[in-house]
């Protein structure tokens, strides 16, 4: 990938994008709206983002051999259910045809002091998905950098195999400096964890900054759509634009 070239940004922003719909009124109508919207002539996004009540739709529109995974999010949006209901919202969401699931880690009882509480989660969940699952920290309200930093640790930890910054329902989603935290994060594990920023993402220049901190802290070439993801939709139109194969993104985010 050049950054210096807006094209080779928004091909390589396409390739990684969790196309998402997770708006609170989000409908079926919609949500299929968007599977559509996943593959383009410009190439076709990472995956689906959506809510776990969609995912068999989802799948059906997608049919057989399609590129685009099905993501689907569970402890959603509250991070505060029970971890049994969370299990088992996990398992029927793979029955229906997830490919990975993002989990919302119980970061209210880890401000709290209760590291147990987001190892039991998550580890549990990760017993029960056979599939890709990415932990959502919700950063912007543990906001203190040590803790970004032991959320990050924890999670790893427990087998994720990516870390998400936010669920995009809240007042500070994705920022480069939580992503600093995290990406640093995943170099010290010395595992083969990926990274996906969520919220507020939405011109590829916003990507391209991203994009330069992970070449800073892990080196040109690891970007990809097995290592990093985008959590938006207003970034497609944007992406498209830039590619010639589209109008320009709108300043509304359907879901981040």
């Amino acid at each position: 990938m050049d950054l210096n070239s807006s094209k080779s940004v928004a091909a390589a922003a396409l390739a990684c994008l969790d196309l998402t719909e997770l708006g609170d009124t989000a409908t079926e109508e919609a949500t299929l709206a968007l599977v559509d919207r996943s593959t383009s002539q410009a190439g076709s996004t990472a995956a689906v983002c959506i809510w776990p009540r969609y995912v068999a739709a989802a799948r059906l529109r997608l049919g057989a051999g399609s590129p685009v995974r099905i993501a689907t999010v569970v402890n959603f949006p509250s991070g505060d259910l029970p971890v049994d209901e969370v299990v088992r919202e996990t398992s029927c969401a793979i029955a229906d045809g997830a490919d990975e699931i993002d989990l919302v880690i119980p970061w209210k009882a880890f401000i709290r002091g209760d590291e147990q509480a987001v190892r039991a989660m998550i580890s549990a969940v990760r017993a029960a998905v056979p599939a890709r699952l990415k932990t959502i920290l919700e950063t912007g309200e543990l906001k203190d950098p040590g803790l970004i930093a032991r959320a990050s640790d924890i999670a790893l930890e427990e087998g994720a195999d990516f870390i998400k910054t936010s669920t995009g329902k809240v007042a500070v989603n994705a920022t480069l400096e939580a992503a600093r935290i995290m990406l640093t994060a995943i170099r010290r594990s010395g595992r083969k964890a990926g990274f996906k920023p969520a919220g507020g993402i939405r011109t590829v220049d916003d990507a391209r900054a991203y994009f330069a901190l992970c070449q800073e802290i892990m080196g040109p070439g690891w970007v990809s759509p097995e290592t990093f993801r985008f959590g938006a939709s207003g970034l497609l139109g944007d992406i498209l634009s830039t590619l010639g194969n589209g109008s320009p993104a709108s300043d509304q985010e359907a879901g981040y």
